[in-house]
Order: structure tokens, then sequence, then C-alpha cells
């Protein structure tokens, strides 16, 4: 992709780009990101242990959208040394860790056990450092990998219509082709922001399709009603929602919460190879799971559900290399409006189901595609790494896609392994490589490897001084 004057700047860390480029760059991650934030709020205040009033499910989304944003620019803008990666990453509420809970769980129950998870997170982020053996790239390019192969059935219900009742039809699977088609033409042939903005664009033209498809009575793909019943300005208040403990909820949550850091880590690996050519260091995947964590913890107080890393982002940002920081925190505070402004918010909540799929399909792609590149370009595809990536890949997406088969094995087997690939393949991977025996191919593979991490760690040092 080439670069001109006028964008470098997007594709560095820090700097001004021009305004016309971040607002709609960032906003491409505002539209993407909402929607995986909204998702979680709305099935968890459906669900019949949560007993939520018409009032307490609207703050429930606000709370959301504004965790969001502050858990962005934690990351981008770090307090203190050691509390946020300074990385683009986006984070966002996690789908995972509360629509398991809830199904066991009231409400309160589960804000205690996120408080005792967060815990456990940051007691995970503080001993990374001396356990960062255990992920070298050929389990984190695993986990990746898996994190987008995972994603694909999200991504195809959604093009199919998601949970609506326009799910299988044709006019759905016709408005997500015609997105996905965009969003290929302007990322191949387009030029500038048109490029850059590739998911931003099918997003649009999607939506625009969905509209005029309702209006004109085709399928009802757009709904405006929430717009109109949605108010103007609030703000969350202190134990809201209140907290209760658990033990069988903080022991499950904390293992959820360690899980979850894995995840993170192969998101931030994915972002730093895809926007930055280089593995994340010790003190960004530090940084970055220490404030997940510690804004977990904050966000039980106010009734927000834990946060991750959005690997959908991540993938946009291996798309299109930006990684300038104007751009995130645009996105950062375009959702904390959002948060505060449920009108405004209710409108970006609008887009379908079949729009979003068939802009984002393309990214989770990409995502699976890092991980290849990672295992693949980290020295020789030995037999040992064929063994390692080819049983935790298909051992790990396999489970998830057999119901009910580990019904007869305790429940925190089903909760770590049954709940998200990614991150069954990094509890596979990680023994795998530690017990796997090494050729002489693969011990001079490795010393090659880190010879080349140890060239490019100096040459960002030096690049950091200047």
């Amino acid at each position: 992709m080439g670069k001109t004057p006028s964008n470098e700047t997007l594709f560095k860390l820090n700097g001004m780009p021009p305004l016309g480029q971040a607002i709609p760059l960032g906003f491409q991650h505002v539209v993407v990101a909402i929607v995986s934030t909204v998702s979680p709020a709305v099935l968890v205040a459906n669900a019949a242990n949560a007993k939520f009033s018409p009032e307490e499910q609207i703050m429930l989304v606000q709370v959301s959208l504004l965790m969001t944003a502050v858990a962005i620019l934690l990351q981008l803008f770090p307090i203190v040394r050691g509390f946020g990666s300074g990385l683009p990453l986006v984070m966002g509420i996690s789908f995972i860790l509360p629509t398991l809970m809830i199904e066991r769980f009231t409400f309160p129950v589960m804000m205690g056990a996120q408080i005792v998870g967060g815990i456990a997170g940051a007691l995970f982020a503080v001993f990374l450092k001396p356990i960062r053996k255990l992920f070298p790239t050929v389990v984190t390019g695993t986990v990746v990998m898996t994190i987008g192969m995972s994603m694909y059935p999200i991504a195809l219900r959604n093009m199919a219509g998601g949970y609506t009742e326009n799910f299988g039809k044709a006019v759905t699977w016709g408005v997500a082709l015609f997105t996905l088609l965009i969003v290929v033409i302007c990322d191949n042939w387009g030029k500038g922001i048109v490029k850059l903005g590739a998911v931003l664009w099918g997003l649009v033209a999607g939506y625009i399709l969905a509209v005029a498809l309702t209006e004109a009575g085709i399928a009802p793909l757009v709904n405006f009603s929430n717009i109109k019943d949605a108010g103007w300005f609030d703000l969350p208040m202190p134990m809201q929602f209140g907290i209760e403990f658990d033990v069988t909820a903080c022991v499950s949550m904390a293992i959820l919460f360690v899980a979850n850091s894995l995840q993170t880590i192969g998101d931030m690996s994915s972002l730093t190879v895809g926007g930055f050519d280089r593995m994340p260091t010790d003190g960004e995947l530090q940084g970055g799971i220490m404030a997940q964590s510690v804004g977990a913890i904050v966000g039980a107080v106010f009734g927000g559900m834990p946060t991750c890393s959005y690997s959908e982002c991540v993938g946009i940002v291996t798309v299109t290399k930006v990684v300038n920081k104007m751009v995130f925190g645009i996105a950062a505070f375009t959702l904390l409006v959002c948060g505060l402004v449920p009108k405004f918010a209710s409108v970006l909540t609008t887009v379908p189901d079949c729009v979003l799929g068939g802009a984002v399909v393309s990214v989770f792609a990409v995502i699976t595609m890092t991980g290849v590149r990672m295992v693949t370009q980290s020295g020789k595809f030995t037999n040992r790494k064929s063994t390692i990536v080819g049983l935790s890949v298909a051992v790990s997406i396999g489970i998830t896609q057999v119901a009910g088969c580990l019904d007869g094995l305790p429940a925190v087997v089903e909760t770590v392994f049954g709940s998200f690939a990614p991150v069954g393949a990094a509890l596979i991977a990680i023994p795998l490589n530690l017990l796997l025996p090494k050729t002489q191919e693969d011990l001079d593979d490795e010393r090659e490897q880190a010879e080349l991490e140890a060239a490019r760690v100096a040459a960002l040092q030096g690049q950091q001084k200047q």
C-alpha cells in the first residue's frame, strides 16, 4: 500500500494526521465495535436471571459504551508506567464472559465475580514477564489464527440475518454480499482514504441499501423505533446494580479472566505484527492486561461488564496499517459521546446484522491469515510446529462446534474449553510446545529467530531514544 505525504502520519503511532482522514478512519472502528459492545448488554438485560427494569436496561447499554471508551483511552494513553499498553488496541465489552455467567448467576453476583476476576487478571499481568517464554510465536500465532477462524460462524450468521425474522432469506444475503463487494472493491482498487476506509464505506453502502429496501417495503431490515424512545443524556451511578459474592462464580470468573488475557496476548501480537512488523514487548503486554483487569474491577462498581480486545478492529489495523493514536482517540471520544447521549447511540445500533456481517467477514479472514503468517514466517515450519498448530486448532475448534461433547466432564472444563476456541488453543499449544522434543533443526531455527528478535528490539529502542 503506497503512502503519500498527506497520509504518512496515519501509519505512525504519534503525530497529527489530517482530520478529514482521521475522523472517518476512527468512525470505522466505532461502527464495527459498537454492535459488539451493545449486543452483550442487550442479551444480558433480557436474560432470565437479570430482572432489569426498562430504565436499567437502557443504562446497562450506556455503561457498556462508556466502559468501552474508557478502556480504549487507558490503552492509548497509559496514566502511569505499567498501566496501559500505549498501543492502538480497541477494547470492548466481552461477549463470552457475561453471557456465560448470566446463564448461571444473577447480575449482582456476576459483578462481584468480576472484581475477583479482575484481581486474577492483574496478578497474571504482574507475573507475565517470567512466564513470557510460554508464549513463543508458534503459540501466539496459533491463538491468533484460531481467533479469526472462531469468528467465521459469527460473521456468517450475521450475513444470513442474525437472530431476526429475516434469517436465511435471499434479501439479507444480497445486502451482505453487496456490502462485502464494496469492501473488496475499495480495498483492492481504491486509493488513499477510499482504500484505508474500505470497511466503513462497505458499511455505509450496505446500510443505504438496507434502508432503501426497508422503505420500499421489500424487507424490514432497519428498525428506527429505538431512536424515538431513547433519551438525550444520562449518567451511571455507583452501585446502581448491586454487588454480591459467590464462591463458584468467583472461581469461574477468575479462570475466564486468565483465559481472556491469553486472547489479549494473541490480539496484541496480531496488532503489532500487522501494524508495526514486530512482536509486542513485555511492557506492552503487561500494561495492556493490567489496564484491562483493573478497568474491569472499577467497571463492576458502575455495572460495567468486563472488556476484551476486539479482534475485528485488530483485523482492520492489519489491513490498513493505520496505527495513529489520534484515529483511535476519535473512536474512543465518539463512543464516550454515545454513552452519554442514548439518542445518538440508538442511531448506530440500527445497522442491520447482514450489513455488519458482510463488512467484517473479510476482517476475520485477515486475522486468520495474520496468525498463519506469524507461524510460517517465524522460521522454518518444522514437523514439531506443524503438530503444535494442527492439533491445537483441530481440537479447540472441534470442541466448540460439537454441542454437548464435554457434558460428562466437570463444569470448569466446559467453561474453559467450550466457551471460546482461542482459549482452548492456547491451553493445548502451551503444553505441546513444552513437551514435544526439539530436533537440531528446531534448535538452530530458535537460535536464529532469537537473534533476529533481539536485533528488532534493539532497533526499536534506538528509534524510541531518537
